[in-house]
């Protein structure tokens, strides 16, 4: 179901309509890693997640910004605050439940708009979770292609 690939998840491999999936917090806090490779060329991701964050951000939601014709970015809100000690066992700000709500979304969209799923290896960055659980995440939630970039 999963496809890697070497390259770019701003420049989505392959023909037809594409979503660009990412993990957001849920503090308004958006200036670290693949996002700002998302505001380089594009504003509207940011812009989109900037207005919506005035009106509250809720774990479990996405965000949809339409960058180009065939290109859409999803925010997905899956990040409790920032990685920051919050307790005594360091727990990283990922919530998998709220990206298992989102990637539910996210593929209802997919199939509603007939579109592959493209992303860097969300989550297991700056949110500090574990691939092995993401990728079982996506496994169970998607029935949509989903090509996974790692950036070279």
């Amino acid at each position: 179901m999963i496809k890697y690939v070497k390259g770019d998840a701003t420049s989505p491999q392959g023909d037809g309509k594409k979503v660009i999936a990412h993990i957001c917090n849920d503090i308004g806090a958006w200036g670290a890693g693949f996002v700002l490779a998302l505001s380089k060329k594009w504003m509207q991701p940011e812009n989109v997640y900037r207005s919506l964050y005035k009106l509250g951000l809720v774990l479990g939601d996405i965000q949809i910004a339409t960058v180009a014709q065939d290109i859409v970015v999803i925010n997905m809100i899956a990040q409790s605050g920032i990685y920051t000690k919050l307790n005594d066992k360091n727990l990283p700000p990922i919530r998998y439940d709220a990206l298992e709500r989102c990637l539910e979304k996210v593929n209802q969209y997919c199939i509603d708009y007939n579109a592959t799923l493209h992303a860097p290896r969300f989550g297991a960055g700056l949110a500090g979770g574990d691939w092995n659980e993401i990728e079982k995440i996506i496994n169970s939630t998607m029935s949509v292609p989903v090509i996974i970039y790692d950036f070279n």
